[in-house]
């Protein structure tokens, strides 16, 4: 990364992070919220890959660069998003946290069997001074976690209205991962992160 790009990703706040991480989700809530039934779901998910578009251009503007998971989950948006305005079926943007919740899952447990720092590769500068037992447990417990949520996500969406599964994506899935990803900072203080000197939340990318 250039200099000039360094510069330049310091200007990316954690609260704009936090934004292009959660914004989409929250713009698709208010859509599907406020567009006339049945079809606030299919308004909903065009607004939603206008947002993500929105956010890969501005992570891009303001960084110099889109995180590899960003830009995942961005294609995903757009690829189950446009299956499901094209095929008028609900069911394709419902089942795509699974998807990716899945995908990310096994990278974490791909990277922990082959002994690939997959997630240091991905957060190094998030998490300064983390030993490599951190980078294990912090691995396998966000392997988990995604797990879990894919399972809960299934559960959700194939139990429950749309407008409840929607619902769930902003009141459940976002609290959910704030309240994990700071769970687990008790962990990593104790394997050597030192927050002082930390750019960034102390989470992966958690788009989804």
């Amino acid at each position: 990364m250039s200099d000039v790009q360094s510069d330049a990703k310091k200007d990316l706040s954690p609260g704009m992070r936090m934004a292009l991480d959660f914004g989409p989700v929250l713009v698709f809530f208010v859509v599907n919220f406020l567009a006339p039934p049945p079809l606030g779901i299919f308004y909903a998910t065009g607004a939603f890959m206008a947002a993500m578009m929105i956010a890969l251009v501005i992570s891009w503007v303001k960084a110099g660069k889109i995180s590899p998971m960003l830009l995942f989950s961005g294609v995903m948006v757009l690829v189950f998003g446009g299956v499901t305005l094209f095929l008028r079926d609900e069911t394709f943007i419902k089942v795509k946290p699974t998807i990716y919740y899945v995908f990310i899952a096994l990278l974490l447990i791909g990277g922990l069997i082959t002994k690939r720092p997959t997630l240091a590769a991905l957060l190094g500068s998030a998490y300064p001074g983390l030993s490599d037992r951190g980078w294990d447990i912090l691995s396998r417990n966000w392997a988990i976690f995604f797990l879990a949520m894919a399972v809960l996500n299934e559960a959700v969406w194939r139990n429950s209205s749309t407008d409840f599964w929607v619902g769930f994506k902003l009141w459940g899935a976002i609290p959910l991962t704030l309240i994990f990803a700071f769970a687990n900072v008790p962990m990593l203080l104790k394997h050597g992160l030192n927050l002082e000197k930390a750019d960034e939340p102390p989470m992966p990318d958690a788009h989804e």
